[in-house]
């Protein structure tokens, strides 16, 4: 457990403008290392929007393409980059959030387990299967992207089964149902006594208009920063102290009836 500080990229994306895109995500990236940020975690999808028509078009492997920038820019300004593009994969294309360390290799790739259907996910991405842990420097971390939010069942198996009380989240969800963003941010932070940090984009893309708003939550719901409904960068640092704390003050993981209910 430590102190780390955390940057939130919270883009406005354009859609299909990949070199635009890539210009504000570099520039956030000496932002969040002039700040002193260690790890950065910017939008689902941040490089190309949603724009699936062409999701072969945009979409690369893990040694080439976007994430190649990513690889650069994180050894370039010391960073951790976490964030999800379009990547090629064995059946086609998924939507896949890497976790690129300072050093340019991959720890991990997670592809999002959950697709959804009012943005047509499912005619043009691959499924993900496979759940994501890594123990960082601050402990085991889960991840997730956007609408996996809403199965909690996915953030209570990284935490009972997995030992994660770290869970991070980039995404594009839209402005109409921010209040549903925020309320499950928090609520997935309470339930599994864990930090939750989730990097939204803002501003209108295409048609929809996405709502920021990203934040980080302690243990006891609390927010540590958010932002509001404009592209900006959000810079904290937490103190994972906080969740022996709570797990000695309230110990629900002691008390969870595995022999009557699925966990």
């Amino acid at each position: 457990m430590a102190e780390i500080t955390v940057s939130l990229g919270q883009m406005h994306i354009i859609p299909g403008d990949v070199e635009q895109n890539i210009a504000n995500f570099k520039q956030m990236s000496a932002q969040a290392a002039a700040d002193g940020s260690s790890v950065l975690v910017v939008p689902e999808l941040w490089s190309t929007g949603y724009v699936l028509e062409q999701a072969e078009h945009f979409a690369s492997e893990q040694d080439s393409g976007i994430y190649d920038v990513i690889r650069e820019t994180a050894q370039a300004h010391n960073l951790t980059i976490i964030g999800s593009v379009l990547e090629n994969v064995a059946n086609g294309v998924a939507n896949s959030l890497s976790v690129i360390k300072p050093d340019g290799t991959i720890s991990g790739v997670y592809s999002k387990l959950h697709l959804f259907r009012l943005f047509d996910e499912e005619k043009y991405l691959q499924q993900g299967n496979d759940l994501l842990t890594i123990d960082m420097d601050w402990g085991t971390t889960g991840f997730g992207i956007c609408y996996d939010l809403r199965f909690p069942e996915l953030f209570r198996r990284y935490s009972i089964q997995n030992g994660a009380r770290v869970m991070i989240l980039p995404a594009e969800w839209p402005l109409i149902r921010v209040n549903h963003w925020r309320s499950l941010l928090i609520a997935r932070a309470i339930e599994n006594q864990s930090f939750v940090i989730a990097c939204n984009s803002a501003g209108k893309s295409g048609e929809t208009v996405f709502g920021g708003h990203s934040m980080i939550i302690d243990p006891w719901g609390e927010i540590i920063v958010e932002g509001d409904e404009n592209p900006t960068l959000l810079t904290a640092t937490i103190d994972t102290q906080a969740i022996a704390d709570i797990s000695t003050k309230i110990p629900v993981f002691d008390d969870v009836r595995g022999d009557i209910y699925s966990v």
